[in-house]
């Protein structure tokens, strides 16, 4: 993954995705590759996380379907973000299922929390994200932490678009990635960072 999959540059795109979306409906192949170019570093980061090396392979068949079903999208360049995210998920759950691997699932379900994390955490964890060092910690979080992480720092989603790929509510996703941003910092060598969070999570470490 590299620098190009930086979320501020991401979002800072969207226009442009959204443009290029909209050419490709009308049948323009080049706008098509512009919306691939535009989305394709994030999505590869995300199903890394999910899939680890089969990543390029499930990355190919959800462009197979994205690239099928484009004419009934509606929605500007970021609904576009979170729509390929959402067929990427599907394709690699269905890969992971193939593999008769599940994915983990995270001991507690705090859907009741809604606490957003310390700007400065997840500022320092961003910044950290585009290394592959980065990635590799994201895959030893949890799956509810490491998808969050995810949706919301590689692939650039704010919290409902987020929220909506994962089939979760808001508050839900927001905590977990607040968790997994908190972990990754300590885990980075932020600590100093993470004494600002609030010690009523009950985490476990």
């Amino acid at each position: 993954m590299g620098q190009g999959a930086e979320p501020r540059r991401v979002r800072a795109h969207d226009e442009e995705l959204g443009a290029a979306v909209a050419r490709a409906q009308q049948g323009d192949e080049a706008a098509f590759a512009v919306a691939y170019r535009l989305v394709q570093p994030g999505l590869l980061g995300y199903l890394r996380g999910l899939v680890g090396n089969d990543a390029e392979d499930v990355a190919s068949d959800a462009w197979l379907d994205i690239a099928r079903d484009l004419g009934r999208f509606k929605g500007d360049g970021a609904g576009f973000r979170g729509w390929t995210a959402t067929i990427a998920r599907h394709r690699a759950l269905d890969h992971l299922r193939r593999q008769r691997v599940r994915p983990r699932s995270s001991a507690l379900e705090q859907d009741v929390l809604e606490l957003p994390g310390p700007q400065s955490t997840h500022d320092q964890a961003l910044e950290a994200m585009s290394t592959e060092r980065a990635l590799e910690l994201v895959q030893g979080l949890p799956r509810d932490q490491a998808e969050a992480v995810l949706l919301r720092v590689v692939v650039g989603l704010d919290g409902p678009a987020a929220a909506r790929v994962l089939g979760k509510r808001p508050g839900a996703v927001r905590t977990a990635a607040y968790r997994g941003l908190k972990r990754l910092a300590g885990q980075l060598g932020a600590a100093s960072v993470t004494d600002e969070a609030p010690r009523t999570l009950g985490e476990s470490t």
